[in-house]
């Protein structure tokens, strides 16, 4: 973030502390159930927001040297990624050209694997080289001809900018990650993530809809019921900050001695150090600013609407080299995940359950929580939706 933004931000969030005041939304947000159990929302999602759309699969961090590579089958499709000899990022469909089989696996829970030098298929033997290009077919006088500049890996759209691995699943149409994030891209590129180092990455599956993980990290109103023995002392989460950008959006919640910031003249001021920034990159990216290190939550849908999966990551500033920063960085971690996996996500998958009750055909958002909101206007947005399921209504129309 650049400093001009940061001491912007913390005059915002010094007038909401004086006045015991956060952002608000203009009315109060009527959201349908069915944007959680609906299976038809869940397969123009699929489509239109998982394949369609160009994704934050990883980061620099993730890569950081030739040969270096990951697989990811969230999105429905199976995906490689992999750095090339000429340091580039590049992705392709993880399937042999020959009879289809998957070439590597490496989930970034257990780390990048490397390569040295290229992929052979552990079905028949076939050869591709980082850059996709087929490089060899075992027994090749029993094939004929085989055109090897067309029988490559597929190759899908992938870009590298500012720290962000950007990958388009559905094919090579090209993107601009910047176009796509539009006005918060230069913040973004404030941060200098490439410099980043990447620390651990957990895998996470839960009994939730994809949009009920994401809505976890959207307010702060939840913050002194649910997390009130955990962290509620350490976030002034009544006093939250919410910008828009686009379908991106950023929230910000001071820390607990946020107050000390006073004493500093403004153009001296760490507005970062003592603040909690929350982004969500759209459409399935939450990037949680803690304060010196990073943490980002790719979130993706499961098999069926009540189903999620995803990849919770930490990021610091340099490589963990001493046991005594190890030791720093794994408590970190486990408060990261602590508090999502004991509080957030057992509340969600109970309220997963609840909305196949038939208890309520709508959720309320109040005016204090904008950034979920939000998010829900821009997913339907994306989707084009006015009706879903067979139930016509208008979709999430604010309540008067």
């Amino acid at each position: 973030m650049e400093h001009a933004t940061q001491v912007e931000l913390g005059r915002t969030l010094f007038t909401y502390i004086d006045k015991g005041e956060q952002a608000r939304s203009a009315a109060p947000f009527a959201n349908p159930v069915r944007d959680y159990i609906c299976r038809d929302q869940a397969g123009r999602e699929r489509d239109l927001l998982f394949r369609d759309h160009p994704l934050i699969l990883g980061m620099t961090a993730d890569l950081p040297n030739p040969g270096d590579f990951f697989t990811n089958d969230f999105t429905g499709r199976p995906i490689l990624v992999v750095r090339g000899k000429d340091g580039k990022v590049n992705a392709f469909l993880n399937v042999c050209r020959h009879r289809g089989a998957k070439l590597a696996t490496a989930d970034l829970a257990q780390g990048c694997a490397r390569t040295g030098g290229s992929f052979t298929c552990p079905y028949h033997g076939w050869a591709y080289g980082l850059d996709g290009r087929l490089l060899g077919v075992r027994e090749a006088d029993a094939f004929g001809e085989v055109d090897r500049a067309t029988h490559g890996l597929r190759r899908l759209a992938a870009v590298e900018r500012n720290g962000f691995i950007w990958v388009r699943p559905g094919g090579e149409e090209p993107f601009d990650p910047d176009a796509l994030l539009g006005t918060l891209a230069p913040e973004m590129a404030a941060y200098r993530f490439e410099r980043y180092s990447h620390y651990e990455t957990r895998t996470l599956r839960r009994a939730m809809n994809w949009k009920l993980v994401i809505g976890t990290f959207l307010e702060g109103y939840h913050i002194k019921v649910l997390h009130r023995n955990t962290i509620s002392s350490l976030l002034l989460g009544a006093q939250t900050s919410f910008d828009p950008y686009g379908r991106h959006l950023r929230m910000a919640v001071p820390r607990a001695g946020f107050e000390t910031l006073r004493e500093t003249p403004e153009h001296e001021r760490d507005v970062l150090k003592h603040t909690a920034v929350v982004y969500e990159l759209f459409p399935n990216t939450v990037l949680v600013w803690q304060g010196d290190h990073m943490e980002t939550w790719r979130v993706f849908p499961g098999n069926t609407p009540d189903e999620s999966v995803m990849h919770a990551s930490l990021y610091i500033p340099e490589p963990a080299l001493t046991d005594k920063a190890k030791r720093h960085w794994d408590r970190n971690m486990k408060l990261l995940l602590d508090t999502v996996e004991k509080e957030d996500f057992p509340l969600g998958e109970d309220m997963q359950r609840g909305f196949h009750s038939g208890a309520q055909d709508r959720l309320l958002f109040g005016r204090n929580e904008p950034a979920l909101a939000h998010f829900h206007r821009s997913v339907h947005e994306a989707l084009g939706l006015q009706e879903a399921c067979g139930q016509v209504g208008p979709y999430g129309q604010p309540i008067p």
